[in-house]
């Protein structure tokens, strides 16, 4: 028995040093990149084409940092990313929760074919979408401008985050719709009071999901924009690749400014990904 049990634990050893063993290796994968952005952009221009096989830079620079607001004028890059997204987000998140708890508390003509068309927008590949796009913003005079490549981006988002809250307002029970009926609230009062704040989780992770979208798009904001004032950070960092040379860390610390909000985005949404909030609710 004693056998056994020594077997068991022997075994229940080596699978914990291959477990953290495979964290390791996931973490370095992660971490690797974002150190050797950082060293980069820490580097000063004539380091960066020296080919003397250093990784820690000789002398520590912070110029990458001010030159991309001074000399790429990166505030007005970076504001029109953070303006454009967060204007889809919301967009995304308002209709996306309304298509959810209107598809799983109200029964219509359709309302499969509906959820279904919905889904089968995901299957169009971007690319192919880039010429529709294109003409009909252009028909309507909305190529070229912000309001336009919110569209694009709402358009992106809004299904997939419908998706998503479907999924989360099914988890709600109908009996707490009929106990707030029989105490007199509306549908309104009960999506707004009830439904919604059990639905946090939903609402975070959708909201997570259209922001990464819309802030990590290239394509559309390359094609669309032609105006230097309306690019994004995206199309700000790629145009640092010149013709005739590549201000690598210029583009690392772009890059590292880029991810800030997405950072800021997780480490205050965190919390909110606990899920099981609706355990208990129905009495």
């Amino acid at each position: 028995m004693s056998k056994g049990n020594y077997s068991l634990s022997k075994n229940q050893r080596r699978g914990n040093i291959v477990s953290y063993a495979v964290l390791i290796i996931g973490a370095l994968l992660v971490i690797l990149p974002i150190s050797w952005m950082f060293i980069t952009a820490l580097k000063d221009d004539l380091e960066i084409y020296q080919m003397n096989g250093r990784i820690l830079p000789e002398a520590i620079t912070a110029t990458s940092f001010i030159r991309i607001w001074k000399d790429y004028d990166f505030v007005l890059y970076f504001r029109n990313s953070l303006g454009v997204t967060l204007v889809a987000v919301l967009i995304s998140l308002v209709a996306s929760t309304l298509t959810g708890y209107g598809a799983t508390r109200f029964n219509f003509r359709g309302k499969n074919t509906f959820l279904s068309f919905i889904l089968m927008t995901q299957m169009f590949p971007s690319i192919m979408l880039l010429v529709p796009f294109y003409k009909i913003l252009s028909v309507y005079g909305l190529n070229n401008s912000l309001v336009g490549l919110c569209i694009v981006y709402v358009s992106f988002t809004i299904p997939f985050c419908s998706w998503m809250m479907v999924g989360y307002f099914r988890t709600i029970p109908t009996e707490i719709d009929e106990s707030a009926a029989i105490d007199g609230a509306s549908h309104l009062q009960t999506f707004w009071k009830i439904a919604l704040p059990l639905v946090k989780p939903g609402l975070v992770s959708s909201a997570i999901y259209a922001f990464i979208t819309c802030w990590n798009e290239y394509m559309f904001a390359a094609i669309l924009l032609v105006n230097d004032k309306l690019k994004t950070a995206a199309v700000a960092i790629a145009e640092m690749n010149g013709y005739y040379k590549i201000a690598w860390n210029d583009m690392m610390a772009a890059s590292l400014v880029a991810s800030v909000p997405l950072i800021i985005a997780f480490v205050f949404m965190q919390k909110s990904f606990i899920s099981g909030l609706t355990a208990g609710a129905v009495k």
